[in-house]
């Protein structure tokens, strides 16, 4: 656990100090966006995982920022990427933190990924596979779930 710890990127969660000032999407703004995603959300039948992508300055950050603030109580893992900050312009620590998250979250999920960590420390290798360290790290212990 001590491991996962120290690899997991703490700035990266939606409403992490090192983001500050959070960025929001305005009042009455990107609605038919928001509901769209708040729609793959509340469907249970569908995935949860949503990337949005596009070019700098289109409202990425604040779209996903307030999604994940809507929901707070419901979502377990968020990783804000920044090109400002070494840690989160990549995605060598994406699962770990992800794992890290989902272990603070549910607890009867921590004892499995310090296994998993134990049988195989080079998971938190940022250089392993993403494949590798999104089965392992991630994909497995919510299978247990």
């Amino acid at each position: 656990w001590e491991k996962l710890s120290q690899v997991a990127v703490k700035g990266a969660e939606y409403d992490s100090r090192e983001r500050q000032p959070h960025p929001k999407c305005l009042e009455g703004t990107r609605v038919d966006l928001l509901n769209y995603i708040h729609g793959l959300l509340d469907n249970r039948e569908e995935s949860r995982l949503i990337w949005l992508h596009g070019t700098a300055g289109v409202g990425k950050s604040a779209v996903a920022f307030t999604v994940a603030e809507r929901m707070r109580n419901a979502a377990r893992g968020h990783f804000f990427f920044s090109r400002k900050h070494t840690e989160r312009c990549t995605t060598e620590y994406l699962f770990a933190t992800l794992a890290y998250q989902l272990a603070c979250n549910f607890p009867s999920v921590r004892e499995d990924l310090n296994r998993t960590i134990r049988e195989n420390p080079a998971l938190l290798d940022p250089n392993k596979s993403l494949r590798d360290q999104m089965e392992g790290l991630f994909l497995k212990p919510l299978r247990r779930l």
